[in-house]
């Protein structure tokens, strides 16, 4: 004996509200759910019904049953959660993610993906895939860097006055603050981190001649002006030739122009001409304080990144271009956010 027929019951949905909800689905296959609920509401068999969306009459009665039961979110396709990760509980989670933040506590320098991922399994008993760890770390905002060095014989006090004093400064319209430093270029940089396809080394020429030019130069955060010159290495005559160059070729344009370097010895020499310019000297150990810091390491990335020099020639000439682009850069104003974002 054949089974009855289940028919919609559309007290749940009028056909107005299900031509809707069609239109909204946001996958195809609650789309044909409604679709067929509709259609049984207007008449049309149940057989015919399910030829035309492929289906079982079974499967068809246990959309009609959905829709009896839950309206029509009964036939909305949802993404299905999955088997749930074995990651510690949130009991443990602060637990682990203080681990991480401190590893010291159970005796290890550093974590890697793989060092944490064995620490879980062998020491805390957590059944739970490398994948899951690292995704898990993800989520928790934990992100795999390389370390900044940092001198661990700075001042604090002497740091917290000199800000308040470059604060005193930047308020008045007097005066302008210039940021003073040298860096030096290679012919063969150290490499910069990138993407490469696994398996397969990632390489770059490195031939060891130690070519290496030096650069001095000056940068104003609140205009962009910047202003360099190159020499082959650093000390108090070079400074001086900078100074006198500096003082002559750079358009000043309020009274009093500070010139904030840091403490190396070339420019706590006695028996330097300022000019124009005051000294005015970084507290030891901040070059975070100097924004001609970040200049420099945007010159090399965009220059220097994996550039090998085959003679002295060849590295001066890319240096050449190199800080003509950054001059250029800080004449449409394009650099001047970056400078001033250190302060």
């Amino acid at each position: 004996m054949a089974r009855k027929p289940i028919i919609p019951n559309l007290e749940n949905a009028s056909l107005a509200e299900l031509e809707v909800a069609c239109g909204a689905a946001p996958y195809r296959e609650g789309h044909d759910r409604m679709m067929a609920i509709r259609a049984l509401a207007v008449g049309i068999p149940h057989a015919q019904v399910a030829l035309v969306h492929q289906v079982t009459t079974r499967t068809l009665n246990n959309w009609i049953n959905r829709f009896n039961q839950s309206g029509i979110d009964g036939l909305i396709d949802r993404k299905r959660s999955g088997r749930p990760r074995a990651m510690p509980s949130d009991k443990n989670e602060q637990c682990c993610c203080q681990l991480i933040r401190q590893p010291q506590e159970v005796g290890v320098t550093h974590w890697t993906g793989k060092k944490f991922h064995g620490y879980l399994r062998d020491e805390l008993d957590v059944e739970v895939g490398y994948r899951t760890v690292i995704r898990w770390l993800h989520e928790n905002n934990f992100r795999l860097k390389v370390p900044q060095q940092w001198p661990d014989r700075q001042d604090e006090g002497l740091r917290r006055a000199f800000v308040d004093r470059i604060r005193t400064w930047l308020s008045d319209e007097q005066i302008e603050l210039w940021y003073t430093d040298e860096t030096g270029i290679e012919g063969d940089p150290r490499p910069r981190r990138r993407w490469a396809e696994r398996g397969k080394k990632a390489r770059v020429t490195k031939n060891g001649d130690h070519l290496r030019m030096n650069v001095t130069g000056m940068v104003c955060p609140r205009t962009g002006q910047f202003y360099a010159l190159e020499f082959s290495h650093s000390d108090v005559e070079t400074f001086q030739a900078f100074l006198d160059h500096a003082n002559a070729d750079v358009k000043l344009q309020r009274t009093r122009n500070l010139l904030i370097c840091d403490n190396a010895s070339w420019h706590k020499n006695s028996q330097l001409r300022w000019g124009n310019f005051e000294p005015v000297f970084l507290p030891p150990y901040s070059p975070d304080l100097n924004p001609i810091e970040r200049l420099w390491r945007l010159l090399k990335a965009e220059w220097f990144c994996d550039f090998i020099a085959k003679d002295h020639d060849a590295l001066v000439a890319r240096l050449d271009i190199a800080l003509r682009w950054v001059i250029n850069r800080a004449q449409d104003n394009q650099i001047t956010y970056t400078i001033k974002k250190e302060l």
